[in-house]
């Protein structure tokens, strides 16, 4: 069993089934994730750029629970730089838009990706509430220059791929998104692998959450069976809307309670779609640090307590 889980998590990060019998012990060993005590059974997935997997830096090591490794795509340990958003951390990653306007496949982005889910992601499977959250700030300008269309339409933070994702489509997602032609800072959530996704979107203005420069603790919430999101500055609700009408994750009625699809995600996505490289989308010209995926919608003092805990540790 432990063997078949390392040769799925290997083809996940696109390696070999014979290196992956020999890794599973060192990608699954965890320690602080980083959060506050009392959350830190929640945290399946960590990472703080400081722990590149061992003989492979350009692998960030999971510090969760889950022991899932991600890809720094294209930059490698390079994307690696020497920033912190909060004490005690040494190193953030950088994303970017490498070729503005040009047709390629080089953007730095970061994640993982694989067409039959990635087991170790198993507690997003028919999951009832996730929260994302971390450290971002701009380093250059964004939405990107897409070559075909001009401008790109959204921004990408970070996020939990669907079941069936292709690389873009997110069970649970942080970004800048236009809403009726306005950027927004929102939370993108889908409860059904293939049907329709609700956004929360906060009304101040993005650039005053996602700074230039200047870092800020972001977060959003997402709880499937209620059909509720949240999104969070610096440890304070943000106010915001919803943007469809009705009822999109189709949580009325039994059965009780509403779960996401009961499928693994195919992987995470940091800075940009398509994590497995054969595409790109919605590049971030960003910095970002002490990335956390929980599989519960944390409080309003629980999100406090967190931004807290980071901003004090030494």
């Amino acid at each position: 069993m432990k063997r078949a889980r390392a040769a799925a998590l290997a083809l996940a990060m696109g390696g070999s089934l014979t290196v992956a019998a020999a890794a599973p012990a060192a990608a699954h060993t965890h320690g602080d994730p980083g959060a506050f005590p009392s959350l830190r059974r929640d945290v399946v997935a960590s990472y703080d750029f400081d722990h590149p997997v061992r003989g492979n830096a350009a692998q960030e090591r999971d510090l969760g629970r889950s022991g899932t490794p991600i890809n720094l795509v294209n930059g490698g340990a390079a994307q690696r730089v020497r920033d912190h958003a909060y004490p005690g951390s040494r190193s953030a990653l950088q994303t970017q838009q490498v070729s503005p306007g040009v047709t390629s496949n080089d953007d730095w982005k970061a994640g993982l990706y694989s067409e039959t889910g990635v087991p170790s992601l198993h507690a997003f499977n028919g999951v009832k509430e996730v929260t994302i959250m971390g450290w971002f700030k701009q380093t250059g300008e964004n939405p990107g220059f897409n070559s075909a269309t001009g401008h790109y339409n959204a921004v990408g933070l970070a996020g939990v791929l669907t079941g069936t994702s292709q690389g873009h489509d997110v069970r649970a997602l942080l970004e800048v998104i236009s809403v009726d032609g306005t950027l927004r800072v929102v939370a993108l959530g889908r409860r059904v692998d293939g049907a329709s996704s609700q956004t929360f979107a906060a009304n101040a203005d993005w650039q005053s959450i996602l700074q230039h420069d200047k870092w800020s603790f972001l977060a959003a919430t997402f709880d499937f069976d209620n059909a509720t999101m949240k999104l969070y500055k610096d440890g304070r609700p943000l106010d915001g809307f919803y943007v469809l009408p009705g009822d999109p994750w189709t949580v009325q009625g039994e059965p009780e309670p509403d779960l996401s699809t009961a499928s693994d995600p195919r992987g995470i996505k940091i800075g940009g779609s398509y994590p497995q490289n054969t595409k790109e989308g919605n590049p971030c010209n960003c910095r970002m640090d002490g990335l956390m995926f929980l599989d519960r919608a944390l409080s309003d003092r629980e999100i406090f307590k967190q931004y807290q805990w980071a901003t004090k540790r030494h």
